[in-house]
């Protein structure tokens, strides 16, 4: 168990992150963050303020910020945004400090679970399906190639895909 010291989710949105990720640090006995939640903190202000101010690039560049950081901190189950994989230093943070679940969940799961979540900036403008169909498209591949283990999310609650995490990894 030494190696799950730092233990980092990735996925879409929807794929349920944080969630599972608070169930996952508790059965591990570990401490839990989440990157979003870091960056508003830093800031002072939400995602989407940050996306409307300084647009995509300056929220990915808060990100970096906060990933090369918070993948140092020991103990740790790390809940990430969508999109940090787009990055090249993200995903060198991500698989070379420690173990990378990817919480897959279907196209048709994320619009489920997102549908009201007006937190999103991404899918505010066009069609939410479409949007997460070519972000599902261009970031599947990403995830995967930093992944240590993958795990399906769709149709399952947090609590039991956190409990099949724990039983999977021991």
């Amino acid at each position: 168990m030494a190696l799950l010291q730092r233990v980092f989710l990735v996925g879409p949105m929807g794929a349920g992150k944080s969630t599972i990720g608070k169930y996952l640090a508790e059965h591990l006995k570990l401490g839990f963050a989440d990157t979003d939640t870091e960056i508003e903190e830093r800031t002072g202000a939400d995602i989407p303020w940050i996306f409307d101010v300084e647009g995509e690039e300056g929220f990915r560049d808060r990100e970096q910020q906060v990933v090369e950081e918070m993948t140092q901190w020991d103990n740790l189950v790390l809940a990430t945004g969508g999109g940090v994989i787009q990055r090249a230093e993200n995903r060198r943070a991500l698989g070379s400090r420690g173990y990378v679940i990817y919480l897959h969940a279907t196209v048709e799961e994320q619009v489920r679970r997102t549908r009201r979540d007006r937190r999103r900036p991404l899918l505010r403008n066009g069609d939410p399906e479409q949007v997460l169909r070519e972000l599902m498209e261009l970031r599947d591949p990403l995830y995967r190639e930093i992944a240590d283990h993958i795990i399906d999310t769709d149709g399952c609650s947090p609590r039991t895909v956190a409990q099949r995490l724990v039983k999977e990894l021991q």
